[in-house]
């Protein structure tokens, strides 16, 4: 008793009708959890009511998330989302339990009213503009938005938007803008948080001519001046003309207009709404500006990604293209507005298609993960996304009992991006949510960036997770992805990220720039109608991204199949919970301290099982030996850090001098730092200087010696390769045209491309039915590359007559040698095309046998692209049969447009012979699509049946 009284009058922040057995509870609850998040610290810091969560517990938002979970739980009542950013001291969360209301049990509901009637794709749409014009003459009162607050003590908070709703109450804040002199190509900073008033004034930036900029809002009032520190340097860098924001942001604006002279005016949305709503929309076109969407920014480094309407737009419609989205989905978003997954992914996306969107604020699912599942379970959503920390946090947050009645049938995809995906979390969400009716099909990892809008791979419509279990001293050794076997010791799970979207690329590229082959790790680049053309205001950012008309992407990732895996980052970038760290700010903070040695400390990121997204870790070096003085300089460096970037690093790791790792230039070696902590090293006593020294320069000649001997013998490799091709290729082209007979040309040239093989160190292998010399037939191939006619050229037996291109005839070189063997030319675009098919029948009737590349084309990029008609109708008309040949390794040797060889090896898979049933037009439409089901299946490459290149490779078809 004697006890609660103490812990009751510690402080009055409770306020007098606060009972001292719960002050013990709730202290008790927050020791507990704090015992839990730092199991490595030797003893629980001392709490009390007046504590600083932040500064004192080191609590970030995730931890107070857990917090006011537990509390409610534990206290039975129903607490507000705003005390995860409010919240100052455990006293806040004393008066707020007392104030509370009894918690509702949650009950899973069906979501109110029918489906509504289908609504058509604004396919003409050439701005986000053009798509609210479309949507709000078609069909104005069709709901879009239903924005879904805390649940109160009697019924749900929910607010419902049309289009006319947006349109009115978008036009009423351009209006605002324009009177606030916002002229054309301004920007406009919008820090706000989830609500109407967002959508309103993002689409009212752009009726107005502005250029949005969405920024993250202060989660915590109390520390308003400490976020509009942070975010000062996108501000100076963004130059907006008007900031929106709430009003207590306003107090401030004096302050602010110091700092970002563009910047005329910092009003509410209320006040910007006052007058007449703005008539007539500013004149936009598919190129101007829609979006700057910024990457970073808190230490001080802004990026701010231009995007415009026809880029947002194609990222839309590709994604859609690839999820089977349309007006009957609806989406269920939590994700943050200014963050592009939320933005474009959920909520442009959804825009765009008509269809209905639930919105819940972040803090909304932070404080209860079971808000977003209950509102996929009322509201039959059927497309949502997250990235992986939010499936970890569901996994262990949610009891079993929270799971009862929910009813997940209706998702038909639900994404995991914009962080690292970890395969263990797949499969544990999979399993734990399977009981409330979600299919593990829907499950889709999938890759995209700011610079590329948003999405950049998906997977197929309801794959599933694909796991590739690699060797992972192999990728770090070699960069080699080769498949896990049972014996390999350090097996590493990586997960397929899905294909490029339609009309997008992706190429995996060495140090030199060069494509490398499949199952190689190196540096990904993509390019496409979504991709950005640059970085606002920063032209030496912006040359650092492209390479020609490529831009890097900053991952390491590798492609096996079609599949883009990514590895890892080069940019050493640290993303947490959902955002981006770059660790040279938080080194420069951490080394201000007094006692930290400049220069040595090193930010890295490492996987946390335990909440699924990366532990933020710091490497120390100090000279301090002394226990008191030690933990000093750690508090102080968490109370930098949590001032400078709201949310403290998971360990400080206080090291040795000599401990982190360097290269011989004096540069951090983030990586290796990483490795030595997840090895359990770091943290040990440092070895002898001149030692560890000796080890360093040691393991970087190894290094470099590996290196050198690699690229080295990649140069000679591919220069023996063309010389060998040279030297084989003349004396052969001589015979192929002296030799009077087509058979004794066609052994020459069989024995030339074997031998080429062979010295080449192209290991060749046949599978399937066997070949026959003779015999009449049609027989057709994948095309992957330009050494496809080889390869067929030293497996075939016998004569047969290659179709190619007509340009091919007019070749010095190639046109005799080609005619010679017999090979019949035809239009590149009819190459396989119904104009041909009588002059083909001729042929096959002699008794021929005829070698078609049903594509037409290739490209560098893996997949099966679709097959024109005109060889298999010659089939039926000549009753022969068809032969599928399934070529494999091509690609990857010799790509499309690139002319370095690779070492590897050729596959190539006879099929079963398929015969015509009939002749007629039908028939030849069977038989085409009978061999491109039988080639598919070989080729481990993805289906392009949709998939219209954009430029056809001078590929010999």
């Amino acid at each position: 008793m004697s006890t609660d009284v103490t812990l009751g009058s510690e402080v009055g922040d409770g306020g007098p009708d606060a009972p001292p057995r719960t002050a013990a509870v709730l202290l008790g609850e927050i020791r507990a959890l704090l015992a839990e998040l730092h199991p490595q610290a030797r003893a629980v810091p001392p709490v009390d009511l007046r504590s600083d969560l932040a500064r004192d517990l080191a609590l970030d938002s995730l931890g107070r998330a857990e917090l006011l979970l537990r509390l409610a739980r534990t206290f039975g009542v129903a607490l507000p989302d705003r005390l995860i950013g409010e919240a100052a001291t455990p006293g806040d969360l004393l008066a707020a339990i007392v104030a509370a209301g009894p918690a509702r049990e949650p009950e899973p509901r069906p979501g109110p009213g029918a489906p509504l009637p289908p609504a058509e794709e604004p396919l003409q749409a050439a701005t986000l503009l053009d798509v609210l014009a479309f949507h709000v003459a078609l069909h104005p009162d069709r709901p879009h938005l239903r924005l879904c607050f805390q649940p109160g003590p009697e019924s749900d908070q929910e607010t419902v938007l049309t289009y006319a709703d947006l349109d009115g109450q978008a036009r009423a804040l351009a209006a605002g803008f324009r009177a606030h002199g916002l002229r054309a190509g301004d920007r406009v900073a919008l820090m706000l948080p989830t609500g109407s008033a967002f959508f309103a004034a993002f689409l009212g930036t752009l009726m107005a001519g502005g250029v949005p900029v969405p920024l993250y809002p202060p989660v915590r009032r109390s520390q308003i001046a400490d976020h509009l520190e942070r975010q000062v340097h996108i501000l100076a860098n963004a130059e907006p003309r008007i900031l929106v924001a709430d009003g207590e942001i306003q107090t401030f604006a004096d302050r602010l207009r110091e700092r970002v002279p563009a910047l005329s005016a910092v009003a509410t949305p209320e006040e910007l709404a006052g007058g007449a709503p703005l008539a007539r929309a500013a004149a936009t076109t598919a190129a101007s500006p829609a979006l700057i969407q910024y990457t970073s920014g808190s230490t001080g480094d802004p990026k701010g990604v231009v995007l415009s309407h026809a880029n947002l737009l194609a990222n839309i419609r590709a994604m859609g293209g690839a999820l089977g989205a349309s007006s009957a989905d609806v989406v269920v978003s939590w994700l943050p507005l200014y963050h592009d997954m939320g933005l474009i992914g959920c909520w442009l996306g959804s825009f765009y298609y008509g269809a209905p969107a639930v919105i819940l604020p972040p803090l909304a699912f932070l404080a209860d993960p079971g808000r977003w599942f209950r509102a996929i379970h009322r509201y039959r959503g059927t497309i949502s996304a997250a990235p992986n920390f939010a499936y970890e946090l569901s996994l262990k947050a949610l009891r079993e009992d929270d799971l009862a009645g929910l009813d997940l049938g209706s998702l038909r995809v639900l994404t995991n991006g914009a962080e690292p995906v970890r395969a263990d979390t797949l499969e544990r969400f999979a399993r734990r949510f399977a009981a409330a009716g979600l299919r593990p099909t829907a499950l889709a990892p999938v890759y995209g960036l700011a610079e590329c809008a948003v999405g950049l791979a998906f997977p197929p419509l309801g794959r599933g997770p694909l796991i590739d279990r690699i060797d992972r001293d192999a990728l770090a050794r070699d960069g080699a992805a080769r498949r896990a076997g049972p014996a390999t010791a350090h097996p590493m799970d990586v997960v397929a990220c899905g294909r490029p979207l339609p009309g997008h690329q992706i190429r995996i590229v060495d140090e030199a720039g060069r494509e490398v082959p499949e199952r190689v790790e190196g540096r990904l680049q993509f390019k496409g109608p979504s991709a950005t053309a640059g970085y606002f205001r920063s032209p030496e950012k912006t040359r650092a991204l492209f390479d020609g008309d490529w831009l890097d992407s900053g991952d390491l990732a590798y492609v096996a199949a079609g599949d883009v895996y990514v590895t890892g980052r080069t940019k050493d970038v640290i993303i947490r919970a959902g955002r981006k760290i770059h660790p040279q700010g938080i080194e420069a903070i951490a080394e201000a301290v007094p006692g930290a040695r400049r220069g040595c400390v090193a930010a890295f990121a490492s996987p946390d099982p335990e909440t699924g997204t990366e532990r933020l870790v710091l490497a120390v070096e100090t000279r301090l030996t002394d226990p008191a003085a030690r933990a000093a300089l750690r508090r102080a460096i968490e109370a930098a850090l949590a001032a400078a970037l709201e949310q403290p690093p998971d360990a400080i790791l206080l090291c040795p001098p000599h401990t982190v790792p360097k290269t011989s230039s004096g540069k951090i070696r983030r990586a290796a730092a990483r490795a030595r902590y997840e090895a359990g090293e770091l943290t040990g006593p440092a070895p002898e200087g001149g030692t560890f020294r000796l080890q360093l320069l040691r393991a970087a000649a190894a290094g470099r010696l590996h290196r050198t001997v690699r690229r080295a013998a990649t140069w000679a490799y591919a220069a023996w390769w063309w010389l060998l091709l040279l030297v084989l290729g003349a004396p052969v082209w001589a015979l192929v045209l002296a030799l009077p007979r087509r058979s004794w040309r066609h052994a020459v040239l069989r024995a030339a491309a074997r031998t080429f093989l062979r010295l080449s160190g192209t290991r060749l292998s046949v599978t399937g039915a066997p070949l026959e010399p003779q015999g009449a037939a049609v027989v057709v191939a994948n095309h992957q590359s330009y050494l496809d006619g080889l390869v067929l050229a030293a497996s075939l037996p016998g004569s047969p007559v290659f179709l190619a291109k007509q340009e091919l005839a007019g070749q010095r070189v190639a046109g005799p040698f080609l005619r010679r063997l017999g090979t019949v030319f035809v239009h590149r675009d009819e190459a396989t095309g119904v104009s041909d098919a009588a002059a083909l029948c001729d042929r096959i009737r002699a008794g021929e046998r005829l070698i078609a590349f049903p594509e037409g084309t290739f490209t560098r990029s893996p997949g099966l692209l679709p097959f024109h008609l005109g060889a298999f109708q010659a089939a039926c008309r000549a009753r022969v049969p068809v032969l599928p040949l399934t070529l494999s390794g091509t690609r990857s040797i010799l790509r499309a447009d690139q002319w370095f060889p690779r070492r590897g090896a050729v596959g190539l898979h006879v099929g079963a012979p398929l015969v015509p049933a009939g002749e007629d037009f039908h028939a030849a439409l069977r038989l085409r699509d009978a061999a491109r089901a039988a080639i598919l299946a070989r080729s481990g490459e993805p289906d392009l049946a949709d998939e219209v290149p954009t430029r056809l490779p001078a590929s010999a078809a």
